[in-house]
């Protein structure tokens, strides 16, 4: 799987641009601010339908335009697939995969999948647990589109039940419709909180492997995944877990007016050495985890998926020193790369393709 081709109208810095990709690697250079992320961005969309940035659509779209177009052509094998979008300033979204519309966005999910390294990836290790549980997610949808429908449900039912609870249960009406809540929220949570247990059983190994690799020491890594409504563990019915910490929780959520327990509060917690990542590993011991992190997620990917997914690294090698620089692309799976960088290209990587972008253009580089 790779991406063949990409055309951009009004989206973010550029007004027109086309692009082909070879299968390999792809380095895309220039100063800083002139789009080179943006080209990425784009990548990111064309396979999610969101920026990886987490930046609102109505961003993407160039000021003074209505809408942004991007069309992306995909081959797999021997087949070929096209996306085209409009991402509009405001109003919804017009998505066609194969000149059929798109009504969800979930229906995307499948045509591409990417693995992204970004400089702040660093808050996978030091951040809270929001953005841990983001990166569980993503990977757990990258590999299995189905859990899609778990998340999404449960976090439209969580909004609807944190606005019911915000404006007070007046009623009988009002308690029938949070029980209903309570019933669809501990679904789609028992589902979302397995497929994540899963998934843990096989990353751990993974980043565990990548970090000895990148560190070139055999420092443990090892997880702990932490839910307060399990009670005495993960391993019963967990729908029956969340409705009894619903109803245990039920008059400090009234007070609050907020959902307090399920696995959006969740929290999964990286030791290094039988030690907190977050509070006790060093900045460079925190910095190598983020990349295994990434490099374990992208070939649990590759492994379950039976294809590599896109590698996008958006002017990481900036943020490293020369030993992981070296590591990191000793390490990368074959299948296409594409590598963005302000600087010179990083040691150890054979382009098979130069570009250069200067203020929205994009040309072959010398």
């Amino acid at each position: 799987m790779y991406l063949a081709s990409l055309w951009l109208t009004d989206f973010r810095c550029y007004e027109e641009a086309t692009l082909r990709f070879p299968p390999g690697v792809t380095v895309i250079c220039g100063a800083n601010a002139q789009g080179k992320t943006s080209l990425l961005e784009a990548v990111g969309w064309a396979a999610t339908g969101r920026s990886f940035r987490g930046v609102p659509d109505a961003a993407l779209v160039r000021s003074g335009a209505e809408a942004a177009i991007l069309r992306a052509e995909v081959v797999d094998g021997a087949r070929v697939q096209l996306l085209e979008a409009e991402i509009r300033a405001s109003g919804r979204n017009r998505v066609q995969l194969n000149r059929q519309a798109l009504q969800r966005a979930r229906d995307l999910l499948g045509l591409m999948r990417i693995t992204v390294f970004a400089p702040d990836d660093l808050q996978l290790v030091k951040g809270g647990p929001s953005s841990r549980r983001d990166y569980l997610d993503d990977l757990l949808v990258a590999i299995s589109p189905r859990y899609e429908a778990a998340r999404g449900d449960y976090e439209r039912v969580l909004k609807q039940r944190n606005a019911l609870l915000r404006g007070g249960l007046r009623g009988e009406d009002a308690d029938s419709t949070l029980e209903v809540f309570d019933l669809q929220l501990a679904s789609a949570g028992a589902e979302l909180a397995r497929g994540r247990l899963k998934l843990l059983d096989r990353l751990v190994p993974a980043v565990a492997d990548a970090y000895a690799e990148l560190a070139g020491a055999g420092t443990p890594i090892t997880a702990s995944y932490e839910a307060e409504w399990a009670g005495a563990g993960l391993d019963g019915a967990l729908d029956e877990a969340l409705l009894d910490a619903f109803a245990s929780h039920r008059r400090a959520e009234l007070d609050r007016g907020l959902t307090l327990v399920g696995p959006h509060r969740d929290e999964w917690r990286l030791l290094v050495g039988g030690l907190e990542s977050r509070t006790h590993a060093s900045q460079g011991e925190q910095r190598t985890l983020a990349l295994a992190l990434r490099l374990g997620g992208h070939r649990l990917s590759s492994e379950l998926t039976g294809s590599s997914p896109v590698l996008l690294l958006d002017d990481v090698f900036s943020e490293l020193d020369d030993q992981r620089a070296v590591a990191l692309v000793a390490h990368l799976d074959p299948g296409q790369t594409l590598v963005t960088t302000a600087g010179a290209v990083p040691r150890g990587i054979s382009a098979d393709r130069m570009l250069r972008v200067d203020a929205g253009r994009v040309e072959e580089a010398a």
